[in-house]
């Protein structure tokens, strides 16, 4: 698979830069960027956090607003940031234009429904297609992590719950814990999946979770702001540490007063969950 460089950026003694290719699986072209840190070569690898932003969001969002680039640097962490849907002019959208679905919207599911399974086939292109392209052009260790923010957390929960063997330790900031339980996700799944809600569960963190074996599970870290406007309605951490208790997982779930849904709130904590990544990817 080809690369096209779309940008490059020396920040903190590493480079930032942009790619562009074509997704298979998303059948589009598809934008990611990645932030390589000083002394990363082929005679020195790292390992890669990958991450997985929010509705309306894209792969900038999160390496222009979280400020991660000095403690990656410092700590030896690629970081691969994907888009969040597939993108183009004959990719379908929402009719409406909605933010909360269709273009910025891909919920990292694998789509089942028209018009969308033609190209909305995200879980597969985070899971496989991606790091696949990562591994084959950058000098990575072949140890991987995985985090995200709101519908991101959402999809590095479900990712990494999913692939345990794949991720030595999942992150989350503001995940939406139980889409099958909220509006945003109700509307998502509905519409990429169907009716039947029995093919919602595999993308439902909390009822993953509470299905998991705790051996197997990877260390799971959790941030919540409780300024958070989409706290009770959307998110619900409650039931993600509701299943954690169930299956006797030793979930990580820290909860700060004051702050909101933004970057802000990322920024603020990033190095903690940089840290806590390196530490289970030594």
């Amino acid at each position: 698979m080809s690369l096209e460089l779309i940008s490059k950026n020396k920040v903190h003694g590493g480079w930032h830069k942009r790619y562009r290719h074509e997704s298979a699986v998303n059948n589009c072209t598809m934008t990611f960027a990645i932030y390589l840190p000083p002394g990363v070569d082929e005679s020195q690898r790292a390992p890669v956090l990958y991450w997985l932003s929010g509705l309306t969001c894209n792969d900038e969002n999160f390496m222009q607003k979280a400020a991660a680039f000095k403690s990656a640097a410092e700590l030896g962490l690629i970081i691969v940031a994907a888009d969040t849907s597939p993108r183009g002019e004959q990719v379908a959208d929402d009719k409406e234009g909605a933010y909360d679905f269709g273009l910025g919207a891909g919920f990292y599911v694998n789509a089942t429904q028209a018009p969308y399974d033609q190209h909305y086939q995200m879980y597969d292109y985070i899971n496989e297609e991606l790091p696949a392209l990562i591994n084959e052009h950058f000098p990575v260790s072949g140890k991987q992590s995985i985090s995200g923010h709101s519908m991101g957390g959402h999809g590095a929960l479900v990712l990494g719950l999913r692939n345990s063997d794949k991720f030595a330790s999942i992150s989350a900031f503001a995940p939406i814990a139980s889409p099958t339980r909220c509006p945003w996700g109700e509307k998502a799944l509905t519409g990429y999946l169907g009716n039947d809600k029995q093919t919602w569960r595999e993308y439902d963190s909390s009822l993953l979770l509470a299905e998991t074996n705790a051996e197997q599970c990877p260390p799971l870290l959790i941030s919540q702001g409780l300024a958070d406007d989409f706290l009770q309605q959307q998110l619900k951490p409650e039931l993600l540490q509701a299943s954690a208790d169930e299956a006797g997982i030793a979930l990580i779930l820290e909860q700060h007063p004051g702050y909101d849904h933004s970057y802000f709130f990322i920024s603020s904590f990033i190095d903690q969950h940089l840290r806590f990544h390196a530490k289970h990817l030594a």
